[in-house]
């Protein structure tokens, strides 16, 4: 669950707590003209980076230049949290990373396993992340709702957004 407080506290640490908690997500590579794809995400905290492991053959692939700027969207399980990542997204040939990442669930996808040549591992590292959580607290959110409509100029406050920034040098 989104905790509200922790959001303004530390949110880059809470965007990445719920993403540790969320499977999957879409991405898509602006200015392409192709619809966003799931995808699921393998973080990196430290690097502030998003790895993903796909197939050389999908339309995403084919569309990623080199640092072209991609969006990665994620809603948690218990949708009270929402987030849109943004960075440079490129075709990464770190095999160290790889070997990290893989897993059995990675390996169903591919026959040949890492050494697969249509293994791709994309590299989505982090400009900003436009972040929305939300109270869970069905009393709070009714409350809101009712006031908003006693009181036409009360807008319901049910949640937060903020937009985060990524320093390279943190």
């Amino acid at each position: 669950m989104a905790d509200l407080k922790k959001i303004h506290a530390d949110p880059i640490h809470e965007l990445f707590e719920q993403m540790d908690d969320t499977r999957a997500g879409m991405l898509g590579v602006m200015g392409s003209g192709q619809h966003m794809q799931p995808m699921t995400h393998f973080v990196d905290r430290g690097a502030r980076k998003v790895y993903f492991i796909t197939s050389k053959d999908t339309d995403l692939v084919k569309a990623v230049g080199e640092g072209d700027v991609a969006h990665y969207c994620v809603t948690s399980t218990k949708q009270d949290f929402y987030a849109c990542l943004k960075g440079s997204l490129r075709i990464s040939k770190d095999a160290a990373k790889l070997d990290e990442l893989w897993s059995s669930v990675v390996a169903a996808w591919f026959d040949g396993g890492k050494q697969d040549p249509d293994v791709c591992l994309l590299e989505l590292d982090l400009i900003d992340a436009a972040l929305w959580a939300s109270t869970r607290n069905p009393l709070v959110f009714g409350l809101e709702i009712a006031r908003a409509n006693r009181d036409e100029t009360h807008t319901p406050d049910v949640g937060e957004h903020l937009v985060v920034k990524f320093d390279k040098a943190a």
